[in-house]
């Protein structure tokens, strides 16, 4: 059963006063061309790039009309090749006739005879019309009647599709979404060339306007979660939407928890594997990353290679994963708790060495381990902030110049330097960055209370976490299923990957509907068995 929440992230949109701006664009259009001209020209303030362009249609120049666009949003080509020369060259007399015959449905005569572009719209109000022309429509309107057509001649850069940047595979498909909302939108149909792929839109932002859309397979998704997505993009009253994250924030359950509660990824296989699971994606123009809902703990240490290797590899490779995050999360705390309390742990050759080792330090392990993690942590940000083609030069170089220096210099010990850099290490094998974030910022909380209570803070500390993540839910699926509750049949894609063919069925709380992923099939046998 699902349970949705209502928290602190669902704004309560307050009743404002609309000023007399936005009433004036829900008004009606003029039957006067020049009137609508000017209170367009008006409301984008004299833009340079907003082109107005008046001619006359007809063999004697009967209908009085003009066309409006956006500079650099509209192709030009196409607005001189399907609006200009087919209204100015191609209206004859007979053409003229049935469209004056028509009366006040002239306009829409001009769509059904005369236009051959492919997608045309009516507007009757202002606002629509400012909205269409700012999304690099061309405008038709018609002197006389207060209509006018959107036509859709819009063209945007982008930088097309690409090699994935942070979510790379050895074996696998190496595309990734780009920028541009369409073009994400086809990546995910030509991987699911199905009827009931369907495909939502809607606008969010009050200036920025910005297209989202929600994509999920019906008969699939769980109609309870598509109706919940739907409700809480619904509630988001913001000026702009400028990335995925501004959506992310808004719609996920809980705020305050260090763990991500909606997956993101750019890759194209990624979203289709999850569509056909029964998750929903959301896709925000201008953004690469696609959202993803519900999102479980699971998804979060798994790779899309996992299930372009065989089992056994994917297995391993996943197992390996598991670790690396115990290690990222608890390496250091454990070291500064076994050094400082626990030293009857250590075998007494490790514990003399130890012992040498600190010798000269003038720190206590704790204060040692913070300085290290820190440090790092700076050279990771510089990292990623430099330019490429010496960001990774300068954080390689600068971790080994200071580690190097700082074990000279006697400030740090060198067992300190190595788990700091295993930790360091273990943290970029998480396949998911917002997850390795959750686990560099919980690792500093380990090893405050590992330095205050050794084991036993970690101990408490470890079960607190344990028992939060257990009560987190994504889209009221609860966060650590299938192994709170515990599921068996899911438990053939959790830690281990077993073989394709006995992975049958869906995530039975992701989904529930379809369980079936593909018909019962025997073992593989080989050709000398009976």
């Amino acid at each position: 059963m699902l349970f949705f929440k209502k928290g602190k992230h669902n704004p309560q949109i307050r009743k404002q006063k609309i000023p007399p701006a936005v009433n004036q664009l829900k008004q009606p259009l003029s039957s006067s061309i020049a009137e609508n001209i000017n209170d367009i020209l008006h409301a984008v303030g004299t833009s340079d790039d907003i082109v107005t362009r008046s001619f006359r249609a007809g063999p004697d120049g009967q209908i009085n009309a003009c066309i409006l666009f956006t500079d650099g949003l509209t192709d030009i080509i196409s607005v001189q090749q399907f609006v200009i020369d087919p209204l100015m060259n191609r209206v004859g007399q007979s053409e003229l006739d049935k469209l004056l015959s028509m009366g006040n449905l002239l306009v829409v005569g001009l769509k059904e005879l005369v236009l051959s572009a492919g997608s045309i719209q009516d507007i009757a109000d202002r606002g629509t019309l400012l909205d269409s022309l700012l999304s690099g429509h061309v405008i038709l309107l018609v002197d006389g009647y207060p209509q006018a057509l959107a036509i859709d001649m819009s063209k945007s850069e982008d930088r097309g599709v690409s090699e994935t940047m942070s979510q790379t595979v050895v074996r696998g498909p190496k595309e990734a979404f780009t920028e541009k909302l369409r073009t994400n939108t086809s990546l995910l149909r030509r991987k699911i060339k199905d009827s009931r792929l369907w495909l939502e839109n809607v606008s969010i932002g009050r200036i920025t306007k910005t297209s989202v859309s929600i994509m999920y397979v019906k008969g699939l998704a769980n109609e309870k979660i598509v109706e919940e997505v739907r409700s809480r993009l619904g509630r988001i009253d913001l000026d702009g939407i400028l990335e995925g994250s501004y959506i992310e924030e808004m719609i996920e359950d809980s705020t305050w928890t260090p763990f991500p509660t909606v997956f993101n990824s750019e890759r194209p296989d990624v979203i289709a594997a999850g569509l056909l699971e029964g998750r929903i994606a959301i896709l925000v123009d201008g953004s690469p990353f696609v959202l993803m809902v519900p999102a479980l703990f699971t998804q979060f240490y798994q790779a899309a290679e996992d299930h372009y290797q065989r089992a056994d590899i994917s297995s391993l490779m996943r197992f390996l994963r598991i670790i690396a995050l115990i290690i990222a999360l608890s390496a250091p705390s454990l070291y500064i708790a076994i050094t400082t309390f626990h030293q009857e742990m250590l075998p007494t050759r490790l514990l003399l060495s130890l012992a040498a080792q600190r010798e000269g330090v003038p720190f206590p392990a704790f204060i040692e381990a913070l300085i290290m993690e820190i440090t790092f942590e700076i050279l990771r940000e510089a990292g990623i902030r430099m330019p490429r083609a010496v960001g990774q030069a300068i954080s390689i170089v600068g971790t080994l110049v200071i580690g190097q220096a700082a074990v000279e210099a006697g400030i740090v010990s060198a067992a300190m330097v190595i788990v700091v850099a295993i930790t360091a290490i273990s943290s970029f094998v998480i396949p998911a960055y917002n997850l390795s974030i959750s686990i560099r910022m919980l690792r500093f909380l380990l090893m405050g209370l590992a330095a205050s209570f050794g084991l036993y803070g970690i101990t408490i500390v470890t079960i607190i976490l344990i028992l939060h993540m257990c009560s987190l839910r994504s889209f009221g699926v609860p966060y650590m299923s299938p192994f709170a509750p515990f599921i068996g049949e899911d438990q053939k894609d959790a830690i281990l990957r077993l073989p394709r063919w006995m992975l049958r069925t869906r995530p039975r709380l992701v989904s529930e509907q379809d369980m079936v992923r593909e018909q019962p099939a025997p073992a593989p046998k080989s050709r000398g068995s009976n």
